[in-house]
């Protein structure tokens, strides 16, 4: 897939993760009275996330045609009938990736200052994202595929390339920016002036209404900045950490169904073709509709259902720091050597189609243990001298 091709209904880009699942922060501004504390490190929507991370990797690897049909050699519809239909709804991971991250970022934000926010986030994003960036352009170079130029490659370290029009390298930056626009969005409307209940809930409604005016009146720039695609899933998950926060109310809960009821049509206007459309696999409304609402429900089940909520396997913290570099690697890296594998060993297909995302995961582990450890907290200290 060229990483510089506009998202299509058979074959959008590469999708992103949201960053983490954080503890709270220590030392963080004291809650008002009325504000439960905290309840802890929620390890089931760890889990959670990577396996939304995996329902993309089936996308990737066997659930769409274009690049992915030169590594196999034919298509994954051929290779693997009986499951290329139903990998292909595995893009909506990413509906529930902006789910979680709604959660995460409300519960990362509440009692923190806006530069102890701003830093939390380069800290989490940059150090993975670099290491990846150069990591995808040796092997893609050295693989002979397709490169950028110097100059747009050096733009993709900002991780701005969307915005500046630079060709990306990796697929996933489009959603890495779709996450730094809710960021901002978050951090200008509810971190700067101090979270609340009431300004997380305000927040909600008025970025859904003038998300809706986005929408309907066309203007770009109004529909870049406010996400009309997306802003149904990241309101609906904050929605959902304000019943986690302080109890299931009305108007909390109010604010999950309206994310859901607008982010389900969203979903299907991106992911369903018209029948007369040629494409890899025609999904279907209802399909569309059943995965976006059971990515809810596991949502809401992992954070809000005590027996699930306090699960404590410590495995589940392992796999939730492996999905944002395992997100960032896993599509291009895998591609080739999914090619690598059909073409130079005598592994069947189904074997490959297995091994290849375990590889990845070590690669993320890797990644995880020598990058993003050691030097996110350096790039911390430096932001937070």
């Amino acid at each position: 897939m060229n990483p510089a091709s506009p998202p299509s209904l058979d074959q959008p880009p590469a999708r992103a993760l949201p960053a983490e699942l954080p503890a709270p922060s220590a030392g963080a501004a004291t809650a008002p009275p009325s504000a439960p504390a905290p309840r802890g490190r929620l390890r089931a929507l760890d889990g959670l996330r990577l396996l939304a991370a995996l329902m993309v990797c089936s996308y990737h690897y066997a659930g769409r045609g274009g690049d992915i049909d030169q590594s196999w050699g034919r298509s994954p519809a051929k290779l693997f009938p009986h499951l290329a239909g139903p990998f292909s709804y595995g893009c909506l991971g990413v509906e529930i990736f902006f789910v979680i991250s709604g959660f995460v970022i409300c519960m990362s934000g509440w009692g923190r200052d806006l530069k102890g926010f701003v830093v939390s986030r380069a800290t989490r994003l940059y150090p993975a994202y670099w290491a990846a960036l150069v990591l995808v352009t040796v092997v893609l170079g050295l693989a002979g595929r397709h490169q950028v130029s110097r100059p747009d490659l050096l733009t993709n370290f900002t991780m701005l390339q969307m915005p500046a029009g630079a060709e990306r390298v990796l697929g996933v930056c489009w959603t890495l920016w779709a996450e730094m626009r809710f960021y901002l969005l978050f951090a200008l409307a509810v971190v700067w002036p101090g979270a609340t209940r009431r300004r997380v809930l305000v927040f909600c409604g008025v970025w859904t209404v003038l998300a809706l005016y986005a929408q309907s009146s066309g203007e770009a720039f109004a529909k870049t900045a406010l996400m009309p695609e997306y802003a149904p899933f990241f309101v609906a998950g904050m929605g959902l950490y304000l019943v986690y926060r302080f109890g299931h109310d009305a108007m909390s809960w109010g604010v999950v169904a309206v994310g859901f009821l607008l982010g389900q049509r969203e979903a299907v206007k991106a992911n369903v073709a018209p029948a007369h459309m040629e494409v890899f696999h025609h999904r279907t409304s209802f399909g569309v509709v059943l995965v976006v609402a059971l990515g809810f429900a596991a949502v809401a089940a992992v954070t809000l259902v005590p027996s699930v909520a306090r699960l404590n396997w410590r495995w589940l913290t392992t796999a939730g720091a492996l999905t944002y570099p395992f997100y960032l690697v896993h599509d291009h890296l895998g591609i080739v050597a999914i090619a690598v594998a059909v073409h130079s060993t005598p592994l069947p297909p189904l074997a490959v189609l297995l091994l290849v995302p375990l590889a990845m995961l070590v690669l993320a582990w890797l990644l995880h243990r020598l990058v993003e450890k050691p030097l996110a907290p350096r790039l911390k200290r430096v932001l937070l001298r």
